[in-house]
């Protein structure tokens, strides 16, 4: 399996990416980034709170460089939800075309990752030589959905709730082969499935630089799942996303040729690529995750090396309605423990 691995600015004391990329290069072959502080699917990378980092392009360039030494594919990243009042704007689309021809001068640019049909058709129009993809926040997992937009896009990212679903997955592999599509999965979400707050919280995400320097309500977290795990009853929805243990890569094989991993915010992006290029992880599961909710388990972790040997199988044969099934709440009684027993399996 190949991987697709999301960009982060180093602080001074952390590794840079272009190292880890380097050490697994054999396995990835796309990274993907955002552009300085235009909105994406992630907070700002460039500036908060009214401070600007003024050397974050010159990093960020001399990293894209680094990649295409190495031969390493590049996606940029424009996939946020809102974009305004400049959704459809004609100075939307002159930002869009100026960076993407930017991109092309200095590095070369193989992919646009967004969420936007106006971006899409932009691109596609001025680009064409640059693949544009469909991104997994555009939660599209039908072949209509494909069919829509097959004018826009080349590729598709799998709406994220259906990595279980082997028939959809066909289904869907099958249209996009005929119709000259690609299809690829994001292996590492943490988010809930079917999150009833989720298109709240994306469009909060694309406006993220206003609400940093606005003066918000205390007290309240805008993501749900955050307030919903602290429930102890809640915790079976753990092992009912749509993440996929790195154990399990190769059921994948020959469906998709690729698999995103989300480490644009992750604290450790090494364990987290390092994990899934070995197909193997000896620790607490949720820490491979994006968001990951393990501070919320605390003193408990979700060993990895615990879940039963037909998990795989039973997660892609059940019949999804986890409200009338108590399957995975069995399994939690089985990998869940205490952290200081991480590794000493009975």
């Amino acid at each position: 399996m190949k991987y697709c691995v999301g960009y982060q600015l180093p602080d001074d004391d952390e590794e840079s990416l272009v190292d880890i990329v380097g050490e697994f290069r054999e396995q990835v072959d796309e990274v993907y980034f955002p552009w300085l502080d235009m909105p994406s699917g992630r907070s700002p990378m460039a500036a908060r709170n009214g401070a600007v980092d003024w050397e974050a392009q010159a990093r960020l360039e001399a990293d894209l460089a680094a990649f295409r030494n190495m031969g390493v594919r590049l996606d940029l990243l424009l996939n946020a939800s809102c974009y305004g009042g400049r959704a459809v704007s004609r100075s939307l689309a002159n930002l869009v075309c100026s960076v993407v021809a930017h991109l092309q001068g200095l590095v070369g640019l193989d992919v646009v990752t967004t969420t936007s049909p106006v971006i899409a058709g932009t691109v596609k129009a001025t680009f064409p030589e640059v693949e544009v993809r469909a991104s997994v926040n555009m939660r599209i997992g039908t072949v209509k959905g494909m069919q829509y937009v097959a004018h826009l896009f080349d590729s598709f990212y799998l709406q994220r709730e259906y990595n279980y679903h082997v028939q959809r997955i066909g289904e869907l592999k099958g249209w996009c082969d005929s119709a000259g599509k690609g299809l690829l999965l994001l292996a590492n979400s943490g988010c809930l499935n079917f999150c009833s707050a989720q298109t709240f919280h994306d469009n909060l995400v694309a406006h993220e630089k206003e609400a940093d320097e606005t003066r918000n309500l205390r007290d309240l977290h805008p993501a749900l799942c955050w307030e919903f795990y602290l429930r102890r009853e809640n915790w079976p929805v753990l092992l009912q996303g749509s993440w996929v243990r790195p154990e399990d890569v190769h059921h994948y094989e020959g469906l998709f040729p690729s698999m995103k991993l989300a480490t644009r915010m992750h604290a450790n992006p090494r364990r987290v690529i390092e994990a899934y290029c070995r197909e193997t992880f000896d620790g607490n599961v949720i820490d491979l995750l994006e968001p990951g909710h393990g501070p919320l388990l605390a003193p408990f972790i979700i060993e990895n090396a615990a879940f039963p040997d037909d998990w795989f199988a039973k997660r892609t044969a059940c019949d999804k309605r986890c409200h009338a099934c108590g399957y995975c709440a069995s399994v939690l009684e089985t990998v869940l423990r205490p952290a200081a027993r991480a590794g000493k399996l009975a």
